[in-house]
């Protein structure tokens, strides 16, 4: 039988090899002694997680701050909202303004283009004029000249003269001042033109003033 390198005679001496050992009991009265731990088991996993788990409320503050920082960044402020508002509303009084002035600069230039194209039926006239004492006969020939110089310039800005007779009435481009039966013409051909218009059916300065047939008796 095999003896124990220290010697003895308990029981864990006599234990053979392969032999199980028997369980000595410890008695209740004996109350447990301290747990030795060693020292790298308390850097081990369960430190880790104790660690882990003390800096968790770190872990969730910095969680918070993108979400306020998203929240800004999502759209500006009422502020930001009323000073774009001030500013487009500043824009849109200006751009009036700019279109008022452009309408009357407009407006101005046109009224001296056509007051410019009658320039010249002012000349005529005044060389009528400055004739009609050394030459009577030539006024009429001036002042009918002067006239067909007008009519003209009318038809170039876009209203021409109108004064045809013998045509069926159109209220588009007449009006009947009277109207004469018995003349053997249909009903309603104009007879005679007392004022010319002048214009065109979308554009009219005035329609021509006209007497009309009417054979009907009613």
């Amino acid at each position: 039988m095999a003896h124990h390198p220290h010697g003895g005679s308990g029981p864990q001496a006599d234990t053979e090899p392969g032999q199980e050992q028997p369980h000595t009991p410890r008695h209740s009265a004996d109350p447990p002694g301290p747990v030795a731990m060693d020292p790298a088991e308390l850097d081990g996993p369960a430190g880790h997680a104790g660690q882990a788990t003390a800096e968790e409320p770190a872990d969730a503050t910095p969680g918070a701050a993108p979400v306020a920082a998203g929240a800004a960044a999502a759209g500006p402020d009422t502020a930001e909202l009323e000073a774009r508002l001030r500013r487009a509303l500043a824009d849109l009084d200006n751009m009036r303004k700019r279109y008022e002035r452009q309408v009357a600069f407009e407006r101005e230039n046109e009224r001296a283009r056509v007051a410019s194209v009658f320039l010249p039926v002012i000349d005529n006239l005044d060389l009528a004029l400055a004739h009609a004492d050394s030459d009577p006969a030539a006024v009429v020939d001036g002042v009918r000249a002067v006239r067909d110089q007008a009519v003209s310039t009318l038809g170039t800005l876009g209203f021409p003269r109108r004064e045809d007779a013998g045509v069926p009435f159109d209220p588009v481009w007449h009006e009947a001042v009277s109207v004469v039966p018995g003349t053997g013409e249909p009903d309603g051909t104009v007879l005679q033109v007392i004022r010319p218009g002048y214009g065109e059916s979308d554009r009219q300065l005035r329609p021509a003033t006209v007497v009309v047939a009417g054979n009907t008796q009613g």
